[in-house]
């Protein structure tokens, strides 16, 4: 894991964090997809995609469904022990990247001018691994990741 001492991306990353907050409490999200680009050519090297199914009745009505902290802690800890080992199989980036979030939602929903339009930012011809899902009982997330892989391009 690694930490950052920039002030920009601390902002960002809280900026994000609190407007993803806000559409997930609302049943408004349904896919957030982080994009790892090179810095040189903008050129996508990894797109993790996670596609977020919220339960209606509980966001509009208010519905409890019980599921414990434990489950859904030991569930969401399972998906980050899956991420962590994707390094077996992921290329290597051993260039300069920067990353983007993009977030995709009902079309009724007001979007802050901080946020602009943006392309899927889609990988040529990509390899795909589809990571464990979770269930809260108010939300289901289930992840993607894709990536570039020069070597099969060679085969």
């Amino acid at each position: 894991m690694l930490l950052t001492q920039d002030e920009g991306v601390k902002l960002f990353i809280a900026s994000l964090t609190s407007q993803l907050s806000e559409w997930l409490e609302t049943g408004k999200i349904q896919r957030v997809v982080l994009v790892i680009m090179s810095k040189a050519t903008s050129e996508v090297l990894e797109r993790w995609n996670f596609n977020i199914e919220t339960d209606a009745e509980v966001v509009e009505k208010g519905v409890g469904r019980e599921k414990s902290d434990k489950e859904i802690m030991g569930e969401i800890q399972a998906i980050m022990r899956q991420i962590a080992s994707c390094i077996t199989y992921l290329p290597c980036l051993d260039e300069p990247c920067v990353f983007d979030v993009l977030a995709y939602m009902d079309n009724d929903v007001p979007v802050p001018f901080t946020w602009i339009e943006s392309d899927a930012k889609l990988i040529k011809n990509p390899q795909m691994v589809k990571l464990h899902s979770f269930d809260t009982k108010i939300r289901k997330v289930d992840t993607l990741v894709s990536y570039k892989n020069d070597d099969w391009d060679e085969q």
